[in-house]
């Protein structure tokens, strides 16, 4: 099931639709109080929630389902018409796992949607990493930093998965990208950086884990911080 948040009428049944036609569960609302509502009923598998709303904004919104445990890791596509770095940045620190400005078309949003749940889907499966202080078991998508639980967005997870697995190999900014947000992802933004900011706060004291390589990339220390 994918949830839409969008007041605008048109827009929210034209995106319902196009879902549908891909073979998606979906259901859209126009007020934050229906779709509270509809998640006592029932948690999405992905939410696409517009920015600009009627009272309380989706950049609030979100960071509500981020500070509950039970949303904190729910992925979620920001619907923005606004345009600007500082937005898309706002977004991604409130913990958006991607966005998308309007005007858009129907086969990009499609296209988002499927990206980020096969990046979900590819997290099964994998082995325990254990690095310094930092616990992570992909497979149920469960990370610990000195046996604390710490909750992380799908893409942050994506992220800190990739970099575990290559652990102590410098990763280009172009490949992260390509790895995390798909082959035709913007390079020039602050995305990557804003996101591996995020990581390492949430990591505390295993943030240090992640270096920067300057001018190229990033890798993970394989030695205890």
């Amino acid at each position: 099931m994918i949830y839409l948040l969008e007041d605008d009428e048109s827009i929210r049944k034209l995106v319902v639709y196009a879902l549908l036609s891909q073979g998606y569960k979906a259901e859209g609302f126009g007020t934050s109080e229906d779709f509270r509502a509809a998640m006592k009923r029932e948690k999405p598998e992905l939410l696409l929630l517009d920015i600009m709303l009627p009272g309380e904004d989706g950049i609030s919104i979100l960071k509500k389902l981020r500070a509950d445990p039970a949303t904190a890791s729910l992925p979620v596509i920001m619907l923005t018409a606004k345009n600007s770095e500082y937005d898309r940045v706002e977004g991604l620190d409130a913990g958006a796992d991607d966005y998308i400005s309007k005007p858009f078309g129907m086969m990009e949003l499609a296209a988002r949607v499927r990206a980020l749940l096969r990046r979900t889907d590819k997290s099964a499966g994998a082995k325990e990493y254990r690095i310094g202080p930092l616990w992570l078991c992909p497979d149920r998508h469960e990370i610990r930093v000195g046996g604390r639980d710490v909750s992380l967005t799908y893409k942050e997870f994506a992220l800190l998965c990739l970099l575990c697995e290559n652990r102590g190999t410098v990763l280009t900014r172009t490949v992260l990208m390509d790895r995390i947000w798909g082959l035709g992802a913007e390079r020039e933004n602050r995305t990557l950086d804003v996101h591996i900011r995020t990581l390492r706060s949430k990591l505390g004291e295993a943030g240090g884990l992640i270096e920067t390589v300057r001018g190229i990339g990033y890798r993970l220390k394989e030695e205890d911080v």
